[in-house]
């Protein structure tokens, strides 16, 4: 009624496994414009490996959140990441993107460890090889079942679920929005989440690797409690150098924060040796940045720095997101931001949702 192709406002809603974090954005000259932001802790062992336990109450959580921020619009972009999510980047000979969509079936069945009917599929052409016969194709498969259970509990809370990403890319997406990257830098950007990290090494606007791995946040939580008896909240506030009214020190929790941090130093290391191995030229990473509630974990970033001997910073969320400063606090934006970069990513989404 407002116009056939007025732009529709969609919410960025991050569904982890700690956390509900929402982003609505508003898309303006030059980029885009906060409207709202909210957080809210789900209960721990809610989200396990990707799968919802509880359906009713994440529902109810994604409900309250709504109506705790004041938040009107009920369009919701949202992404996933863990084993059920797979991202390949295959090469196949030259073709039209009429002939590559009849074959792409056929073709991700040699790379997609499950029932090609089991799984949505997308792809998309990256680029050509210097003689043109021969281009790179980026293959998505997301188990059907997985999106299903996402777009269910949005639904069951009264939204309209209309974007379904990646959290590899949506995290590009807030790097793109955010950093104007220079098409010659190589960037490994990095989620550290409770249950997955998600790396995606971007030259440019490129991705040119992603991969989840199993491991994040919830091991350094898990051996604080265990190595000094601590309750999870206490684990929790003392991993990011608070005492959490436990009588637990700072320096009493550095020995396990290290190891966790060489732990995880480890994982992301393997992780880029396997894409230096198998990237044809691979380039060399200028720096990272790393994403995520379990980036504020005391000097991980001073960790793997000295680690990878590059620089390494702590992603920032609204580095170019304009916001009204009578109704944000920046100090709170700046606290919020490292757990915001895939909320934000989906926000960005409000530019491609049209009438």
């Amino acid at each position: 009624m407002l116009g056939k192709n007025r732009k529709r406002s969609v919410v960025g809603l991050d569904i982890g496994s700690s956390a509900l974090k929402v982003v609505e954005l508003k898309e303006v000259r030059g980029g885009f414009e906060l409207l709202h932001i909210g957080h809210q802790n789900l209960q721990p062992d809610i989200i396990v490996d990707g799968h919802i336990i509880d359906l009713n109450y994440v529902s109810d959580c994604i409900g309250r959140i709504w109506i705790d921020y004041g938040i009107k619009t009920t369009q919701v972009a949202t992404s996933l990441s863990g084993h059920a999510v797979i991202v390949k980047k295959i090469t196949l000979p030259t073709m039209s993107e009429e002939e590559l969509d009849e074959q792409i079936h056929w073709e991700a069945e040699q790379y997609i460890p499950f029932d090609i009917n089991d799984v949505n599929l997308y792809h998309e052409i990256t680029g050509h090889d210097s003689s043109g016969q021969n281009m790179d194709v980026l293959l998505v498969a997301c188990k059907r079942d997985k999106i299903a259970q996402f777009t269910q509990v949005i639904s069951q809370a009264g939204k309209q679920p209309v974007v379904v990403d990646v959290d590899a890319f949506a995290l590009q997406n807030a790097y793109e929005a955010n950093y104007n990257p220079s098409p010659n830098q190589t960037v490994a950007l990095l989620d550290i989440g409770a249950s997955v990290m998600t790396i995606n090494v971007v030259r440019g606007a490129t991705s040119i690797f992603a991969r989840d791995i199993s491991a994040g946040g919830n091991q350094y939580t898990d051996l604080l409690q265990k190595e000094l008896n601590l309750t999870f909240d206490q684990a929790e506030s003392l991993k990011r150098g608070g005492d959490g009214d436990s009588g637990a020190t700072v320096e009493q929790a550095a020995p396990a924060i290290q190891s966790v941090s060489e732990m995880l130093g480890l994982e992301i290391q393997r992780t880029l040796d396997f894409f230096r191995s198998t990237a044809v030229d691979s380039p060399s990473i200028d720096r990272m940045l790393i994403a995520g509630g379990s980036s504020k974990v005391g000097h991980l970033t001073e960790y793997l720095s000295e680690k990878f001997q590059m620089p390494v910073e702590r992603f920032d969320s609204f580095r170019s997101i304009r916001f009204d400063h009578k109704r944000f606090d920046e100090e709170y934006l700046r606290e919020l931001s490292p757990n915001m970069a895939v909320a934000v990513g989906l926000g960005v989404r409000v530019a491609e949702v049209t009438k």
